[in-house]
């Protein structure tokens, strides 16, 4: 068998074409330090040096796998549309989970790409993490985390549902860098709502100052924090900075 120096001249040479793309999907060739490990094997080369064969071919898949992610993910923001906001609020029109994995389930699989959640609770917050994994075992993951909905007289477990699933929907376009079209019947744009981050720190302030939620929302003439238009944000924020300075 060639020396160690041999070996790693063979690894980078055979760096070359090593994922090839079609139709979106990646196909991996045999290539690496893969077939050293044959011919190391074939050869009855020692434990210590197949070891050290097989960590390398480790280290070369998850590089490799990082990057087709990368690919992959470039490839299905170029192709996937603007989500659609189909549901109607008070004021404005939105687009539901269902609605979105409708619309974008199509465009992760021709990439290779599938998406999934956890969930998890630390006292009132409650955290979702969206996963986005492709089909060569590389994943990303990212964490938003809220207090439940208890917007609407909800019961508890209404509550905590409500946000999960709010949760879920922003997560995702986070990690996807989707963006919502907004629509209306007649054609002209609606006010644009506010982002997750500024309907998160609405959220936190109307616990820390102990207002009254459902009349916040009653006085916006919305259903949720984050329906909330992003024009009256900061008018939002100095109402309740000052029930903060009252108390």
């Amino acid at each position: 068998m060639q020396n160690d120096n041999q070996d790693l001249n063979a690894v980078d040479a055979s760096e070359t074409e090593i994922v090839r793309h079609k139709q979106g999907l990646p196909e991996v060739t045999l290539s690496g330090p893969a077939h050293l490990v044959q011919m190391a094997v074939a050869q009855n080369a020692d434990i210590e040096k197949l070891e050290k064969l097989m960590e390398m071919q480790e280290r070369w898949e998850a590089n490799e796998a990082r990057k087709s992610y990368a690919l992959a993910i470039s490839a299905f923001r170029n192709d996937c549309p603007a989500i659609e906001r189909a549901r109607k609020g008070h004021n404005a029109k939105y687009s539901g989970l269902a609605e979105t994995i409708e619309q974008i389930q199509p465009v992760l699989s021709d990439h290779g790409l599938s998406h999934s959640w956890r969930t998890s609770q630390d006292g009132s917050a409650i955290t979702v993490t969206c996963t986005v994994t492709h089909s060569l075992g590389h994943s990303e993951s990212t964490s938003l985390t809220s207090l439940p909905d208890s917007s609407g007289s909800k019961q508890q477990i209404q509550a905590i549902g409500s946000t999960i699933s709010y949760l879920e929907r922003y997560s995702l376009y986070a990690i996807l860098g989707l963006a919502s079209r907004e629509m209306d019947n007649d054609g002209d744009a609606i006010s644009q709502a506010i982002t997750e981050d500024q309907a998160m720190t609405i959220e936190a302030l109307i616990e820390e100052v102990g207002a009254d939620k459902d009349k916040l929302l009653a006085w916006g003439k919305v259903s949720r924090v984050m329906d909330i238009p992003a024009k009256n944000y900061k008018q939002v924020v100095t109402m309740l900075e000052r029930k903060r300075n009252v108390r």
